[in-house]
Formats: structure tokens, sequence, C-alpha cells
């Protein structure tokens, strides 16, 4: 595969799109060559910023034709790399998709562009009485097309699923120029092979999509918000399970670690919290309905379980504001972790009866290899974010060790019957531990796959695929 792009290459770049969208100054490179992933950099050789389906047809025309890398670039909010320009190539910004392109109140059903904020989208359906419920924590800031690419989830997934249970059709172009969509606007859909789910998660590398599909549900009226306070953070993940077993679902259910609520609160000046010195963990619940006799039913059925721990007065949200607030503390945590040190996220899932296990594997690794965690996510799914903190750990011992534990970290994830990411995609840095969650078989199969979408390996090389493979 070759990365030099010729000065006649970007004569025909711009003849596509115009020459005010091509850009192959270094400042551009370098601000479209890094996502939020610790502090990876890596500028493309240009970057496209086409508008229409058929421009980005025709520079995949070109780049497959002269087999350039192309790597496709959303808000650059990503965790695992996932939008990084690893072998320089065509950076294929797709800002200008950003349009809801129709909102259908019959159908309850939208149809939008990647580039569209994914809260911009949630508050716009919303004033219609509808509700989509993927919210991850940057929702402000990320956008949809980046959630379908890396089958992004949030706090609600736990009631309402991730993103790939919203989305039922895709426009998409393959690497070959090809436009296709990938299904139906219908609900039910058994006609061939799933192309859709394929694409979901596919994190960029089997085509570029260009319009979305996604179905919608009605909004819900009133939520219950309760912050719980437990004195031992094992007992914080027992309680989880338990409130599922007690015939509770919960619309959100967020762990979060004692050193992630103080960070936070240092970070976000105007929160106002009182934690206990002794408090270890917390557990932000949610209930969500229609009719609030109902929802004060649960909450008091959430109780009667989390009273059976050990745990300090917990906190009712009495106004929107306080809600606000509580939510507020709960998505800047990452935020928070990130201004306090240099770290490394990973994105573990497993059961969610196995969360005190994971928790507590998690912190003997740390002890072993000398680093230190800090931990909080969307427990009610199993979904713990694992904040590795480099501290004042040396630079040896930060690229070597912390390496080591990490991969300890996946094995136990996986003998828990869990996997290595919840949402965030694996992407470029999580690549060479795919051999812990799958057989060279399992691998094989899709690589496999890749190569019929994209047969000269132009789509966002270097990603999910271990280097050894």
């Amino acid at each position: 595969m070759t990365t030099q792009i010729t000065p006649e290459i970007i004569n025909e770049l711009q003849s596509i799109i115009g020459v005010s969208n091509v850009f192959t100054d270094q400042e551009t490179r370098n601000n479209y060559g890094h996502d939020e992933t610790e502090d990876y950099v890596f500028p493309p050789s240009v970057v496209l910023k086409p508008a229409t389906s058929q421009e980005i047809a025709s520079i995949l025309k070109i780049a497959n034709l002269h087999k350039i890398p192309v790597t496709a670039i959303g808000a650059r909010t990503g965790l695992s790399g996932g939008a990084l320009s690893i072998f320089q190539g065509i950076g294929l910004s797709m800002e200008r998709f950003n349009k809801i392109l129709n909102i259908d109140e019959q159908n309850l059903q939208v149809i939008v562009e990647p580039a569209v904020i994914t809260q911009v989208l949630r508050e716009a359906v919303s004033e219609k009485g509808l509700f989509y419920p993927p919210d991850p924590s940057s929702q402000g800031s990320c956008w949809i097309g980046g959630n379908v690419a890396e089958n992004a989830g949030g706090a609600r997934a736990v009631k309402y699923g991730v993103t790939k249970d919203y989305v039922l059709n895709l426009e998409v172009v393959l690497a070959n120029g090809d436009i296709i969509w990938t299904g139906a606007n219908t609900l039910k859909n058994s006609t061939g092979y799933n192309l859709t789910q394929l694409m979901v998660g596919s994190e960029g590398t089997l085509g570029i999509i260009t319009k979305i599909v996604m179905k919608l549900i009605p909004k819900n009226t009133h939520t219950v918000l309760m912050l719980v306070p437990f004195y031992d953070a094992n007992q914080a993940c027992e309680a989880v399970s338990a409130i599922f077993r007690a015939g509770i679902t919960p619309s959100a259910l967020e762990f979060m670690e004692r050193d992630a609520i103080d960070w936070t609160l240092q970070f976000v000046p105007d929160l106002n919290v009182q934690v206990n010195e002794d408090i270890q963990a917390h557990l932000l619940i949610e209930v969500d309905g229609n009719y609030p006799d109902i929802l004060f039913q649960e909450a008091e059925k959430i109780m009667e379980v989390v009273e059976q721990y050990n745990i300090d007065e917990v906190l009712f949200a009495d106004t929107e504001i306080q809600k606000n607030l509580l939510w507020k503390m709960r998505r800047s945590v990452a935020e928070a972790v990130k201004a306090n040190s240099i770290y490394k996220e990973e994105d573990t899932v497993v059961p969610r009866f196995e969360l005190p296990k994971l928790l507590f594997g998690i912190k003997e690794i740390g002890k072993k290899y000398g680093f230190k965690s800090v931990c909080y996510g969307h427990a009610g799914d199993g979904n713990l974010h694992v904040n590795i903190i480099k501290g004042d750990m040396s630079d040896e011992n930060w690229n070597t060790e912390v390496t080591k534990g990490i991969r300890e970290i996946f094995e136990l994830t996986v003998s828990l019957k869990g996997t290595l990411s919840g949402e965030h995609g694996i992407g470029y840095v999580q690549k060479n531990y795919m051999d812990i969650a799958f057989s060279n078989n399992h691998l094989q199969l899709m690589k496999g796959i890749k190569s019929i979408f994209d047969p000269n390996g132009i789509l966002n090389p270097g990603k999910i695929f271990p280097d050894s493979l």
C-alpha cells in the first residue's frame, strides 16, 4: 500500500470537491490526526471534506486505484484510536454531512447524516415527543456516525440497548466507489445476510457510512434518580445484580469509584455533593416511565435491595436541576480523570453478576504491576471503564509493566465470560489484545470479510486486527 499522494492526485481530488475542501497544510493535518485516545497523533497526508455520497464515491475510486489509505474522521471524540490515520493517506472528514434529513413521526423513524451531534439529534426528536435512547457521555460533542462506527452505548443502554438496536438501514459507499443501501426501513427484515448490523461497529473498515435510518420510541415523561453511597466498592458491584434479580430494570445504573467522584468534584466546581470520608463507591440509579406512582414503587423496591448493604444516606434528586447536576457529575468523570493524570482507559464488559470479581481482580493486578486504577461505568450492563493512572510511575514502567497489566485485565475479563470492549471499539490501541478474545480462526474469518468488502485494504488500515495476523 502506498501513502504517496502526488500533485496529480491532489488535482483530481480538488476537481471532485473543490480546492477549498482539500487541505495539505501541516496545521490542518495535525488537527485531524488525533482523537481523544491518549496523546496519539497520526496526521493524514491530505484532509478532504466532501459533502455528498457521490463525491465520496469518486474519492474512493481514486484511492482504490492508487491503493491510498482512507480513514473516515468524525468528531474525534473516540477513545480507541479508530479515527487515526496510521498510514497517512486520505483523512476523510465527514463534517459537512451534518443534516437531520427527516423525522418520520408516523413511523417513529429518523434519517440522519453521520456528522449530526448525538445530543442535537436527541433534542430534535424530543421536541416531537420521541426518544432516541443511546446517550454516550460525550453526547454533546460526538457524532451519530461515530456512534454507529463504534456501536456506542451510554448510561441508558441497560434498559434500551445500544446504537445497533436502533439502526434500521444505512447508505454506505464501498471501497470501490459503489453506493449501496444495506437493508430496509422496516422493523423486521429476514431477507438475506444482515449487512446493516455488520456495518455497525465495523469502525470504518468496511465502508463509509453516509446516511443512517434509525428507529425511535415514544418519550417517557417522568424519572426518579437516586445516588447511593457504599462503604465498600465490591458491595456496590454486588448490589447491581441484586437490583435486577428483584425484578427492577433501571433506565440507568452507573458505578463510580471514590477517586472518580473526588476528582470530578474538583474538576466541576458547581457540583455540591457531600461525600462521607469512608465512602468507597456510588451507584447512580434512575428509573423512568409515564406513571409516577409506579416509579416510586420501583424506587422503594431498589431501596429495599441496597439497604441490605453497608450504605450511607441515599440522595434522591428532587428537582430537574438536581438531576442534571448528578448526571453532569457522572458524565464529567472521564474529563476529570484526564485532567488529573496521564492515563490509559480500557473498556471492559462482563456479565453483571461478575462485576465484583472483575473489580477485585483489577485492583490486584494493579498491585502486581505497580499502577493505580480508577473505575467507573455502566454497571447495569456490566460495562466497567478502567482508567489506569500513570501518577508517579517511571516512563519505563509505564511503557512496559502497564502493558502486561492490561493484558492480564483482559484475560481476567474474558475468563469471566466478558470481552475487550463494551462501547469504545478496538481501533488502534486494543488490536493487539484481540487474540485473548478470539482464536486465529475467528480473526481470519473477520479478515476474510474485510477482504471481500475492501480487497485492497484501503479502508482504515491498522485497526482491529493484531499486527501479528
